[in-house]
This record gives structure tokens, sequence and C-alpha cells, in this order.
């Protein structure tokens, strides 16, 4: 049975949540997620903990976003651990993009757009030209022609985004909700399945999942959802 495009985020409170709620979830999905918490917690062994003896994809999600040769360092720090993917933001702009694609080649670079948890309004309240969909298309346009092999985008924007990059860049949709769960602090947000409809690649779910009785077994329902809809 196929794993799911899914990438679980583990935003676990200590190190052995994070490795026992991976352990549970790797039969079902492709990909796990480590965020800068517990990345900064732990460091770089949460990489090798959380993967176990499986071969599940790790996201990497630090969200990289610094001076250009800063960026690179760090990707190239990074890379050894081999994660499948790592986050850089991009509006950190062309140069520090080509940076981290050069620094870490086995590793996919995804680009972020814009965060899932920011509305029109916010966008202004930073500078930033809006409305969130434009914005989201001029940054994925310009950390593609960077380098970038992967973009962060909400599921509302995915459709557009692919149409504007075509079919072999890698879209990864947070702000991805099962019919019926709270959307708690993301604004831009869609089921697993219409994400996959938009045209997402990997779909990251956390709470959702971990937030359940039992992540194992709300992994694979969801799992079992998404194949239904694709069959």
């Amino acid at each position: 049975m196929t794993a799911a495009p899914i990438a679980v985020a583990l935003d676990a409170p200590d190190l052995e949540t994070a490795a026992r709620w991976a352990t549970l979830v790797t039969p079902h999905v492709s990909t796990v997620k480590v965020g800068l918490e517990l990345y900064l917690r732990y460091g770089p062994d949460v990489v090798a903990s959380v993967r176990g003896a499986s071969r599940v994809q790790v996201f990497l999600d630090l969200k990289l976003h610094d001076i250009p040769a800063t960026v690179r360092g760090a990707a190239r720090a990074v890379a050894r651990l081999k994660p499948s993917y790592l986050t850089v933001h991009a509006a950190g702009g062309p140069a520090m993009i080509r940076e981290a694609v050069e620094a870490a080649p086995a590793t996919k670079i995804a680009a972020v757009t814009v965060l899932t948890s920011l509305r029109d309004a916010d966008l202004a309240a930073v500078g930033l030209e809006g409305p969130a969909p434009d914005a989201v298309l001029r940054l994925a346009s310009l950390a593609v022609e960077a380098g970038a092999q992967a973009l962060v985008c909400s599921p509302q924007e995915a459709a557009a985004v692919r149409a504007e990059v075509g079919p072999d860049i890698t879209l990864v949709t947070p702000g991805v909700r099962p019919a019926g769960a709270a959307a708690q602090d993301q604004a831009r947000i869609a089921t697993p399945e219409a994400a996959l409809a938009a045209g997402a690649d990997l779909l990251v779910i956390g709470r959702p999942i971990t937030g359940a009785p039992d992540p194992g077994a709300a992994a694979a329902g969801i799992a079992a959802a998404l194949r239904r809809t694709s069959a």
C-alpha cells in the first residue's frame, strides 16, 4: 500500500513524544515534519529520532531567512542530516534561495510564499503588496526562477500556483484540515481532498492527527479517504 502524500507535523512537547508519533504514522504517510521549536530544543539528533529505522522522508521546516551567505552555511550544516525537504522564506530573495539550493544539492529546497496564518490585512501591515493570492504568485515565480524545487503555499492558492509554475515543482500545502476540524491559527485552509484536487503534492497536517487519541488511526483514516478520492 502506497503511503499517502501527507507530512505529519510533529509539533511535540518532547523528543520521545515526537518519535512515538512518527512511529505510529509512518506506516500510513510519506513524510514527517520537524519544525523550528523541536529542532531548536533537541538539535540535529531529532532528525534521526523521528526517522527511526523507516525510510520515511523528513521535512525540515526551519524557514531560513537571512543574508545569502548565512543561509548557505545553515543549509550546508543541515544537508548532512539528509532531509528530503528544507524550507526557506521566498521573501529572502533570489540570491538567498540560490545559495540554499547550491549548499544542499540532495535536498529539495521548499520556498515558503505567504504563511497560511496571514490575511490580507496582515500583509498590508508589514508592507507586502497583496492580496494574498497575488503575493503568493509573485513569490512563487521568484523562487522557482532562483532554483527552488518546491513551494509552500496555502491550498487556496495551489491551483493558481500550479498553473504559474508548471507540473515539475512540488507544491506543499499547510493549512490542511479534515472536514469538521478546527481552523485554530490557520487562516487560509482547505480539506485534504480539496488540496489534492487543487494540485498539491504534499499535505502538511498536524493537530488533526497528533492531537487524536490514536495518531496512527487518524493518519490511516485520512490516508484511506485520500485513496478513495483519487481512485
